[in-house]
């Protein structure tokens, strides 16, 4: 409203200039709504501001009361005690930001100050001054959302996970209640992710994120926790076979395949179940306690659903010993490299040999085999720091045996993280040449799942190592994803190929078919061929028959420690 249009209250008088000049600079203001109440509440005053934001024109408003045009039904008896104890007693309203109600029942932010005039006469008359926020509430509410959904999928984040699971866990302490939580992860999608692009995995995770959300109940909450892993959390939850029938709820939605473009993506999930209060009653218990379990169903083969147990909570704290004394032995230098000779058939000569770790903790109790403490060293950085360890002192033997003039290569076990560390190609150089070792003197072997899950730039870094002269071997093969066609696409010169494959090759038809297939696309994919576990003359007069290069195994020498392994080369000449 202009100035020019304001209109002076009816019960002002020529001398109430002052109060005349204080509606006439806030009736003005865009978007600041001014009433005009009389002792009784009714309206006196309404400009167009107010017509704006809370729908009533000045015709509808004039006369009725305050609390039956815009405040809301829970505010009217506080309301209305306010303005009668302003006008008793002159405690005055505070100033304070109100959600207050349209015309049509819609609220509306506002921040809302209040004046009495003729505060000392018989008719007392309050104006409130009320400022709209609805776009700074709107704001507000864009970026708590933001701040609280996650932006691929559209499903609420972590953040408002834990929010929800802080009142879940109130309410169901106060009444005694349950729920479960789970979590649930995509099997192999790095792989689909690499093979397909990024792109389409994000398009492949939003139709996950779509498909679980139509398969839940709306009591509950389905997040994107990260990566491509989801939680749930299902209220109200009776017992286990509640959870049963959820699980293979989440898990009936991958059944059927995923189209990306061209593409017909099959993909399976992991899913780990945790109870309250049965499992924890602490939100980052059950969410640890629902991702080991989580695990467990990997473990199993995948593709499958696991309630957490005592049993693995168990099982939880003795890896989690297990990684604090490895740490322990790592600054201690408690470990030990035993070697095992891969024999040269044709010359029967031991033509490299394989370093293999083994822990040796000052106190004997504490020690596991290696394929305990490797799978626990995976799951974080130890196996970076035992990676280190393993390069470092492999290299100094190998220096040590040349002076000695024992030519030898030790082939070296390496993981995927420590791949995934690009310093690890820096790291190897700067160990040769510390230790003035050719490349040739340090080969490495990788599990063809490693070599599988690489990216480009890993792979083409170990092209460069190949084509420097370092001996690549493909360790364990078919016990992985057991596809030839990957050979043609790998850096390597030499295939290992698992025991389990020659067990009952010389007597077993089957057996035989596949270590023939195995070892006739190898050579002529180039490839030299190793083959493990040979502990009988019959399996090694096999591998003869086959041209196999190779061949390790206890017939031939269990792993020894480096002065018995340098003296079976001394003794071979």
């Amino acid at each position: 409203m202009s100035l020019t249009e304001y209109r002076e209250p009816a019960s002002f008088s020529e001398h109430d200039s002052a109060e005349r000049r204080f509606l006439q600079l806030i009736s003005a203001l865009p978007k600041v709504s001014v009433q005009g109440y009389d002792k009784a509440r009714n309206v006196i005053y309404w400009n167009k501001s107010s017509e704006d934001i809370y729908g009533y024109s000045e015709r509808e408003a004039l006369g009725r009361k305050l609390e039956d045009l815009i405040i809301p039904d829970f505010m009217k008896a506080d309301v209305i005690n306010l303005h009668q104890r302003w006008i008793e007693f002159g405690e005055a309203i505070p100033s304070e930001e109100l959600v207050l109600k349209k015309k049509g029942g819609e609220p509306v932010h506002v921040f809302s100050s209040h004046v009495m005039l003729k505060e000392d006469t018989d008719s007392p008359e309050m104006y409130c001054v009320d400022i709209d926020l609805s776009e700074q509430h709107a704001v507000r509410q864009e970026l708590e959302r933001m701040a609280s959904t996650d932006l691929l999928t559209e499903l609420p984040n972590r953040r408002l996970l834990k929010q929800f699971l802080a009142n879940a866990i109130s309410e169901a302490s106060t009444n005694n209640l349950s729920f479960a939580l789970f979590f649930i992860d995509l099997d192999m999608f790095k792989e689909i992710n690499d093979t397909l692009g990024h792109t389409w995995g994000d398009e492949l995770l939003r139709a996950v994120a779509e498909r679980l959300s139509d398969s839940i109940d709306s009591d509950g909450l389905l997040t994107r926790f990260g990566g491509d892993e989801f939680v749930y959390v299902a209220t109200n939850i009776s017992d286990e076979s509640d959870c049963e029938d959820i699980a293979k709820k989440l898990s009936c939605c991958f059944k059927q395949s995923f189209q990306l473009s061209t593409e017909n993506i099959h993909i399976t999930s992991s899913i780990g179940i945790s109870l309250y209060p049965k499992h924890g009653q602490e939100i980052d218990d059950l969410l640890k306690n629902a991702d080991v379990a989580m695990y467990q169903a990997k473990a199993e083969g995948r593709n499958r659903y696991h309630f957490f147990t005592h049993a693995l909570s168990q099982q939880l704290r003795q890896h989690r010993d297990i990684a604090a004394n490895l740490r322990t032995s790592l600054s201690n230098n408690e470990f030990e490299l035993l070697y095992q000779p891969q024999y040269d058939l044709k010359t029967g000569k031991v033509a490299s040999c394989e370093a293999l770790l083994r822990w040796r903790p000052q106190n004997e109790s504490l020690a596991v085999p290696p394929n305990v403490f490797i799978p626990i060293a995976e799951r974080s950085d130890l196996i970076v720091q035992i990676g280190n360890w393993v390069l470092e002192n492999a290299c100094q033997q190998a220096r040590l045996w040349k002076e000695k003039g024992i030519e030898v290569r030790i082939d070296v076990n390496v993981s995927g993280k420590e791949l995934e560390k690009t310093a690890y190609f820096e790291r190897l150089a700067d160990c040769r040449n510390q230790y003035h070792l050719l490349p040739k003197d340090i080969g490495l072997e990788l599990t063809e799942n490693i070599l599988i899950k690489s990216d480009n730039a890993i792979l083409e870094n170990l092209r460069y190592q190949r084509d420097l002269g370092v001996e690549i071997s493909l360790d364990d093969f078919g016990t992985g994803y057991s596809s030839l066609s990957y050979l043609k696409h790998f850096p390597v010169s030499h295939l290992k190929i698992d025991r389990s494959f020659l067990k009952g090759a010389p007597e077993k038809a089957f057996d035989s078919a596949l270590m023939e297939a195995i070892v006739n696309v190898g050579h002529k994919l180039d490839l030299f061929i190793v083959v493990e576990g040979v502990e009988t003359e019959q399996q090694s007069d096999y591998c003869k028959s086959l041209n196999v290069e190779f061949v390790q195994g206890y017939l031939y020498s269990k792993p020894i420690s480096a002065d018995a392994m340098e003296a079976l080369l001394e003794k071979q000449g």
